[in-house]
């Protein structure tokens, strides 16, 4: 499944990018310019065109992912996951007792979904996280494998920091390359989705060849930018080659 990703505080920008034919569409509350009563109408302009809307959540906290949950988000995304306890407790924090110990309140959950067991609340929603370090890359397996986790999204910019290279997307350095193939391989042997931020369409088709399932294409921010750099440049003279939408500049 192609996604979004939407880090500019405005609905507008998630309608946008939900009637170009997306699955998904991340609110990005951890880089993102984005507050939690934002997030409400960027996920009713998601859904508003049937598309799931995520969240990536500031961090690994069991409050932030409950209010993400409570407020409609169909899948959340848990940055810096680095250890299998780690990976448990984010998947815990999705599900209620007696399945994890998430708080009951699901003030706009139970809206949406048209229900209010808990059981349907708990299942019905997506747990990733994130393999963004060496130290998670050394136990990949024990992450994979745990228990309701759904599946494990690569962030490309992190985990090359995180191995000594620059920050960027795409990346092709040989060690960056086997990381990442690495974390696909874990996924697949035990049975996960395997998810990935790209820096362009092309890329997010060869990774989906490849057996990826959750594939970041588009980012509202780096659409903007790449999009102006390019109209400039022909403005004056100078067209180039095309910008492209790269990271988050």
């Amino acid at each position: 499944m192609f996604g979004g990703w939407a880090v500019l505080p405005t609905p507008f920008s998630v309608e946008l990018m939900a009637h170009t034919g997306v699955g998904y569409i991340c609110v990005d509350q951890q880089h993102g310019l984005i507050d939690y009563a934002q997030t409400l109408d960027m996920y009713r302009a998601a859904e508003g065109r049937g598309v799931a809307p995520f969240t990536r959540v500031p961090a690994n906290e069991g409050w932030m992912i409950g209010k993400a949950l409570d407020a409609g988000a169909q899948g959340v995304i848990v940055p810096m996951v680095n250890t299998r306890e780690q990976a448990a407790a984010a998947v815990q924090a999705c599900r209620y007792p007696p399945a994890g110990v998430r708080s009951y309140g699901p003030v706009r959950a139970a809206l949406v979904s048209a229900t209010r067991d808990t059981q349907a609340l708990g299942n019905n929603v997506l747990c990733f996280v994130m393999v963004e370090t060496r130290e998670a890359l050394q136990n990949i397996d024990q992450i994979a494998s745990t228990p309701g986790l759904d599946g494990i999204y690569i962030g490309p910019a992190d985990l090359a920091l995180g191995l000594g290279l620059p920050p960027d997307l795409d990346k092709t350095e040989a060690e960056h390359v086997a990381a990442v193939e690495q974390i696909y391989q874990a996924c697949r042997r035990h049975g996960i989705v395997a998810g990935i931020q790209c820096a362009s369409g092309k890329s997010g088709r060869a990774y989906a060849e490849r057996g990826f399932g959750l594939i970041t294409v588009i980012k509202d921010s780096a659409l903007l930018q790449a999009g102006a750099r390019q109209e400039i440049r022909a403005a004056l003279g100078d067209a180039g080659s095309p910008a492209q939408a790269q990271g988050y500049t």
